[in-house]
């Protein structure tokens, strides 16, 4: 059975290894084509390895996927639920082809990426364009995505509530004064910053898209403290300039104005990937403790059930065709378009020359 043009949702991922054995052969799916030595690839493997070689990611996924059938259920939406990643199994062929074997042919991608850039993008265009030739399915299946969600009230809020109850524990541990709420999120090279929207000026869209989702927040959860956004998870060639400053760099100089308590905000990851565990819970948190800064960390969005709602509102709106001025965003800047339609045409779908930013 469909639902006016789709018959299943794609909830589609990065994915991430699970066993000490996965990692290195993860890491090379990651980066492939970019030419990254082994040993550089190993230097990357010990914050995986630290955690027995599992991502947390997949079972995040897995909890996500039924947190969403159980929403579609209670709503009584008959959308069965496909999960694809891009890196790791369960990989996007697999998902598709098992949809294709079961009589779904039009597919509407649920991305875990809130933001426009390549890799939450342009990428996964790719990808779904890469697993339908692998599967010889081009012109029989077609792939359509839920818009980038970054001001939407379903991932906003659950981020909103965090802050509010992190303000309120430093409060509650005699820190109530010189507060700083620090956004942080995935530093890309400045020149793919660039590339994500220049009709956005510097940075692009990731950077406004980010700006206008932090401002956002602060607005619903403590006005009054003042905040910054900040970039996390540098890799690459050290040549290159990447978006910056660091979280580390910038809680040192928190340090030396005399801050002393910090609420960090990974809005940039609807989950606790593995860059939150490692790069936030480990690194950031001790350097916050080197400069005698106490440090909260906001929980990612997660299985929030006003999360996995708002992303069930986001697949109706495009099941419905709800018009642009009725759909809900937080931000100047939204509500974002929808992007066209990968593979096979069909009469929900979006032409190719209605491209939008990517």
């Amino acid at each position: 059975m469909s639902i006016n043009n789709y018959d299943a949702i794609l909830l589609s991922s990065f994915g991430g290894p699970e066993g000490q054995e996965d990692v290195i052969p993860f890491l090379k799916n990651v980066t492939h084509g970019r030419g990254i030595p082994e040993e550089r690839l190993e230097e990357v493997a010990h914050h995986y390895r630290h955690f027995g070689g599992v991502s947390p990611i997949n079972e995040q996924n897995r909890q996500l996927k039924a947190a969403l059938e159980a929403e579609l259920a209670r709503r009584e939406i008959d959308l069965p639920v496909y999960w694809g990643n891009r890196n790791w199994a369960p990989y996007f062929p697999e998902a598709v082809q098992e949809a294709y074997n079961n009589g779904h042919t039009r597919l509407l991608g649920l991305v875990t990426s809130a933001y426009t850039s390549y890799s939450g993008v342009g990428q996964y265009r790719e990808d779904f364009e890469k697993c339908l030739a692998e599967t010889g399915l081009t012109e029989v299946v077609s792939i359509d995505r839920i818009r980038e969600f970054f001001d939407h009230p379903g991932f906003i809020n659950p981020l909103v509530e965090g802050v509010k109850r992190a303000v309120s524990d430093l409060a509650a541990q005699g820190v109530s004064d010189g507060v700083r709420i620090v956004f942080v999120t995935h530093s890309i090279p400045n020149s793919a910053a660039n590339e994500s929207g220049p009709e956005f000026g510097e940075g692009g869209a990731y950077v406004a898209q980010h700006l206008a989702a932090a401002q956002a927040i602060s607005d619903r959860a403590a006005p009054d403290i003042p905040w910054s956004l900040v970039y996390q998870s540098r890799s690459g060639d050290p040549r290159i300039p990447w978006l910056e400053p660091d979280i580390n760099d910038a809680i040192e100089e928190m340090g030396a104005e005399s801050v002393r308590g910090i609420v960090i905000v990974p809005f940039g990851f609807v989950s606790d990937h593995m860059e939150v565990l490692w790069d936030l819970d480990n690194e950031a948190i001790e350097t916050a403790e080197n400069n005698n800064i106490r440090a909260i960390r906001v929980p990612t969005p997660g299985i929030h059930p006003e999360f996995v709602s708002g992303l069930i509102d986001l697949v109706m709106e495009r099941v419905n065709g709800t018009p642009v001025e009725e759909r809900p965003a937080l931000t100047p800047l939204g509500p974002w378009p929808d992007h066209p339609t990968v593979g096979a045409p069909h009469p929900g779908g979006i032409a190719p020359s209605a491209m939008a930013a990517s």
